[in-house]
């Protein structure tokens, strides 16, 4: 059909003397926020740590999820329906090529939940291409990595929150402020909760690959070395495997604990400066003399802890001690240092109040707790103890220069090589 101007203008006079509807939720009433207002959301690899989080990101009503990128069918398909199930409709769209999330000018920025080979490196990519991120930890899988990666976000100017969620979880910054405070006195002694250190070279047998739309092997693996594919490793089995899950299995547990120790001693801008390890205890020292000690931790108090739980941290002064654990509860040496009341009780795994701070940052410009800083100290501390545990003898560490000192071996475990077809 044609249209000629005057029928335009006829048909246009006509429009303008109707009323028009407009939605509440596009202008941002009945207690919505309105599109303009909105952070757009994509995603990289969600299991089911990264489900977690997406749920926190879901419940902030100023969040718009509009796309998941997954190397596995079922994974994307989860997301897909969780997501349309949350805002009732059919919009989100998923794929197995995370360029495409990337490539999209209306997200604003990405959850990255992916295995631990691949956090820096799409983190970086992401970085490049204009997008804020929420990266699950460890965020690296080596000191060089560490570098690169905070290097690549304060370069391009982006919003970066680590995983490292305990930094907003009420009992960890309750004991983390004693520590800062000086109620404790003067701090002389930090202890983190580590897993059982251990790694492996092995691969297991190779298995039939399926096809691309079913598991993207190729991109699965990523930049780590190439392997015959198992469905075990996709299901959850790449922990404990050296390529996959670097550094002894410490920046796991470290990437909290040690990250809340680097918090409490105030040593957010630097590194011990040597690492020596005594079975499953790696023993450490700051250049002002506080000491850094990494040890078991588990549930029901296992290594010698008053609160029981996981990820437990403890914080001693010359005046008193605290302790804090998923539990969401904290034990103090005195009473006198819960005057004023103690913390709620929150699950250290809740992501909710990181989620926020990322989210509140994104909109303000300015530096969430777990910041591409915080985190590129905190991790090259749990990497650099890795690197003496599996030398087996003490190491020195300059926190100025990012490098051990005088020791060719250990500077040579710094980084990894990446293959070829996968970099920033």
């Amino acid at each position: 059909m044609k249209f000629t101007r005057r029928h335009f203008l006829k048909t246009a006079a006509v429009a303008v003397g109707l009323p028009t509807f407009i939605p509440a939720s596009a202008l941002g009433r009945d207690g919505t926020v309105a599109p303009s207002n909105r952070i757009v959301l994509g995603a990289i690899g969600i299991g089911p740590r990264g489900r977690e989080d997406l749920k926190a990101f879901l419940g902030q009503p100023d969040v718009q999820f509009v796309m998941i990128a997954d190397v596995q069918e079922t994974r994307r398909e989860v997301v897909r329906v969780m997501v349309n199930r949350q805002y009732n409709n059919q919009d989100c769209l998923k794929t197995r090529d995370m360029y495409e999330v990337l490539g999209r000018p209306d997200i604003d920025a990405v959850l990255i939940a992916t295995g631990d080979r691949w956090h820096a490196l799409a983190s970086m990519i992401a970085a490049k291409a204009g997008k804020d991120i929420y990266c699950e930890k460890p965020c690296s899988m080596t000191i060089r990595e560490s570098q690169e990666l905070a290097d690549t976000i304060n370069r391009y100017g982006r919003v970066f929150q680590a995983g490292t969620q305990r930094r907003n979880v009420d009992n960890f910054k309750f004991a983390a402020g004693l520590a800062r405070s000086g109620k404790l006195g003067k701090i002389h002694t930090v202890h983190a909760g580590i897993l059982t250190l251990q790694e492996s070279h092995l691969w297991l047998p190779a298995e039939p690959e399926p096809t691309r739309d079913v598991v993207d092997w190729d991109r699965w693996l990523g930049p780590a070395p190439w392997r015959p594919f198992n469905k075990d490793y996709i299901n959850g089995r790449w922990r404990g495997y050296f390529d996959f899950h670097g550094g002894a299995a410490l920046p796991e547990w470290g990437a909290h604990t040690v990250d809340l120790c680097q918090w409490a001693a105030s040593a957010d801008g630097t590194t011990p400066v040597e690492f020596e390890a005594e079975g499953q205890t790696i023993h450490s020292r700051y250049a002002n003399g506080v000491k850094l000690t990494m040890r078991l931790s588990g549930f029901k108090g296992e290594g010698n802890w008053v609160v029981p739980g996981t990820c437990p941290v403890r914080f001693e002064g010359d005046e008193g001690w605290v302790e804090a654990a998923d539990t969401g509860k904290v034990a103090v040496s005195s009473p006198k240092l819960l005057e004023g009341g103690a913390p709620n009780p929150m699950a250290g795994t809740d992501p909710t109040k990181h989620v926020r701070d990322f989210l509140d940052c994104v909109k303000s410009r300015a530096k969430p707790a777990a910041n591409a800083d915080v985190t590129r100290r905190g991790h090259i501390v749990s990497h650099a103890a890795s690197i003496g545990w599996r030398l087996g003898r003490k190491v020195q560490f300059d926190p100025v220069t990012e490098s051990f000192v005088n020791d060719a071996e250990a500077n040579r475990m710094c980084s990894r090589a990446r293959r070829a077809s996968w970099h920033a």
